[in-house]
């Protein structure tokens, strides 16, 4: 009853297959697109940025950078290197943002359910007839 039928995929093989024919049809769509050589946007513009960090958020972009290369650098190249860099002080500006934002411990969670439709108040409904007593 277990036996395996002629001509049949296992499922293994059919996930291989399927796996493989997803990545090809996700890639040749856009090599179609990109018949030109892609332009690298000039390196100068993010570097701008950062410029309106104050010296502790730049010092600590840079530390962050640092210890990043000092457990990957075997695995980067220059130009991730310096994508790298830039992503540090970017990231710095948002987390600036975050860390601006006074939260003491006694505060609630900030998402919360609020109805959008208010209900009734039962104050504002007639009393209710009281159940009759039985005699």
């Amino acid at each position: 009853m277990n036996e395996p039928r002629k001509g049949a995929i296992s499922r293994r093989q059919f996930a291989q297959r399927a796996a493989l024919l997803s990545a090809s049809a996700s890639i040749a769509p856009a090599v179609s697109v990109f018949t030109e050589p892609l332009q690298t946007p000039p390196a100068q513009q993010p570097a701008d940025s950062h410029l309106n960090l104050p010296p502790e958020s730049q010092a600590e972009a840079e530390a962050r950078y640092q210890q990043i290369l000092s457990q990957y650098s075997s695995r980067l190249s220059a130009e991730e290197r310096v994508s790298l860099r830039e992503m540090n002080l970017v990231t710095q500006a948002s987390l600036d943002k975050v860390r601006a934002y006074s939260l003491d411990n006694g505060d609630g969670p900030a998402l919360y359910l609020k109805p959008l439709v208010e209900r009734e108040k039962k104050k504002d409904l007639p009393p209710a007839p009281a159940p009759a007593k039985k005699s």
